[in-house]
């Protein structure tokens, strides 16, 4: 799953990350709360597939009138709700309307009834398309909600709870199967992490098997809801037969987007392990491609198995510091293109859409605003990806070939979301609804079912999305980084001499599900790190 924000950003003192200005935006550009008739059918049926004014009017009058509407100013903001009072079909009405003007497939929403639903979130999760990929996989696997407060806290820290490990899913319905992918460098001690290691199998969770168990209590067993929670899981170490138990306690976890950044033995090779597009990653990033300029790199291995996406202004940082400006100088980063009813301006922001450029500068998520970003100045890069690999850092593959730069893709397929979101709070919860597709700068954004390395490749995908480089699955027995890792290694070989190991990584691993779907697939991390996000 991905979601991309891009936006232009507000902060306030103290905050760790940008704001996005969503709460603001919603009151300037969706009007006062006053009242009025609301659809009572989804908005294919109450607005018409073709009538753009009547879902941003009905939108805007039903903006903020909440059944249980906040009070008093928002922390982050330091603005004052919006909210007045209204009662829970004006919250589905606004959904309603909001997904009829914005949502990128709306005419592909089936028509409901708002009050056959308990609550606007359950409302909300219908509120989309059914359609599915050329490989038979859901389009929209990528809708979702949370509280408002718990996604401001995950967007401006990074933190959430956890154990201070990534989850690897290599198989996410029945027969399930789960890794330990790495553990966290700032690995809290209450946590009993560290107890395990990369490569770790979980066989159970609280009593449920995790290849046919239950999968909401192994849900709540990999992602905990909340600091304090504790989990038993019985696992077996790697190289051993046998199992044994660990009790895990969850902590307040900050994760680090960028790790094990060196230049490897022998050679002029750079590597850095890339696992999320946090605001943090500003200055990660910009570190890590300063110490492998100094150090001499003159190619560089991305690992971005784990990297489910974030913020997209990270992404085209990220690609211009690979690509440096000869390359990226007045050229599109990524293209939004919204649906049929917006072809000009951006449904939200109400501007007139505009390419991303590669952003040379910071832009303030963790680096004075401004400050210059550091260059490799390559022509070529190799990424490792898996199935988690999604969203914005699929962004960053598709953005640096529609420049001219070589991606060689080592590892399995891509998750395969090339659309993205804004955020948008409504009476306390944020939405999360495909608004927009990414489009490089040839114009291509066609990858729903993820890019593929080449003798990895099956029919039914489009060429543009199937890239040199080798299919390699995922390799517990050696470290990330250590050049004897099965990806690591493969990448080496291929630099060499062009060549790849025997295809060993054609399956995906998680194929983009993600988050639980019909009680068999399991979560291995929070939506905000598999997704493309605009901040505006």
């Amino acid at each position: 799953m991905e979601f991309t924000l891009h936006a232009r950003r507000a902060r306030q003192p103290g905050l760790a990350a940008a704001r996005w200005l969503v709460p603001v935006l919603l009151t300037a550009l969706l009007g006062g709360c006053g009242g009025g008739a609301l659809p009572t059918t989804a908005p294919g049926a109450a607005t018409g597939a073709g009538s753009s004014g009547a879902g941003a009017s009905s939108q805007s009058t039903a903006a903020a009138l909440c059944q249980n509407p906040r009070h008093g100013i928002d922390p982050v903001t330091q603005t004052a709700y919006p909210d007045q009072q209204g009662t829970l079909l004006d919250e589905q009405g606004w959904l309603s309307a909001w997904t009829s003007n914005t949502y990128l497939w709306y005419a592909e929403v089936p028509s409901g009834n708002p009050a056959s639903y308990s609550s606007a979130t359950a409302w909300f999760d219908v509120l989309k398309t059914n359609a599915t990929t050329p490989s038979g996989r859901a389009k929209d696997r990528f809708h979702f909600s949370y509280t408002t407060a718990y996604w401001e806290s995950l967007e401006t820290s990074g933190a959430s709870a956890g154990y201070g490990l990534a989850w690897d899913l290599v198989a996410a319905t029945p027969p399930r199967v789960v890794y330990v992918a790495y553990l966290e460098p700032a690995l809290p001690a209450s946590t009993s992490a560290a107890a395990l290691s990369r490569g770790t199998r979980v066989l159970s969770i609280d009593g449920a098997q995790v290849d046919y168990g239950d999968a909401n209590i192994l849900n709540a067993g990999l992602l905990p809801a909340a600091a304090g929670q504790q989990h038993v899981f019985v696992v077996q170490d790697p190289g051993s037969s046998a199992t044994r138990s660990v009790t895990l306690t969850a902590a307040t976890v900050t994760e680090a987007p960028v790790m094990n950044t060196t230049l490897l033995p022998g050679g002029t090779v750079g590597y850095l392990q890339f696992n999320d597009h946090l605001a943090t990653a500003e200055a990660a990033l910009a570190g890590a491609i300063t110490q492998l300029k100094t150090a001499g790199a003159t190619d560089l291995v991305l690992d971005m198995r784990y990297n489910g996406g974030g913020l997209l202004d990270i992404a085209s940082e990220l690609a211009y510091m690979i690509a440096g400006p000869a390359s990226t100088s007045g050229r599109t980063f990524e293209l939004l293109r919204f649906n049929a009813k917006h072809p000009t301006t951006d449904p939200v922001t109400l501007a007139t859409i505009v390419p991303t450029p590669f952003h040379a500068t910071a832009l303030g998520y963790s680096l004075t605003t401004g400050q210059a970003l550091p260059t490799l100045g390559l022509s070529r890069v190799f990424v490792l990806t898996g199935a988690a690999t999604c969203s914005a850092s699929e962004s960053v593959i598709n953005s640096l070939r529609g420049v001219g730069v070589q991606v060689i893709q080592i590892g399995s397929t891509t998750c395969g979301k090339p659309y993205g979101f804004y955020p948008t709070d409504n009476c306390g919860t944020t939405y999360f609804s495909i608004q927009f597709q990414g489009v490089n700068a040839l114009g291509f954004g066609n990858y729903p079912d993820g890019f593929v390395p080449q003798n990895g490749a099956t029919g039914g995908i489009d060429a543009q999305a199937v890239l040199p480089g080798c299919s390699v699955g995922d390799d517990f027995s050696h470290a990330l980084g250590d050049p004897a890792e099965g990806r690591l290694a493969a990448a080496l070989q291929y630099l060499g001499n062009g060549s790849c190991p025997a295809p060993s990584g054609i399956a995906p691993q998680l194929a983009g599900a993600a988050l639980p779907v019909a009680g068999t697939a399991l979560t291995i991390k929070h939506p905000f790190l598999q997704n493309r996000i605009v901040l505006h």
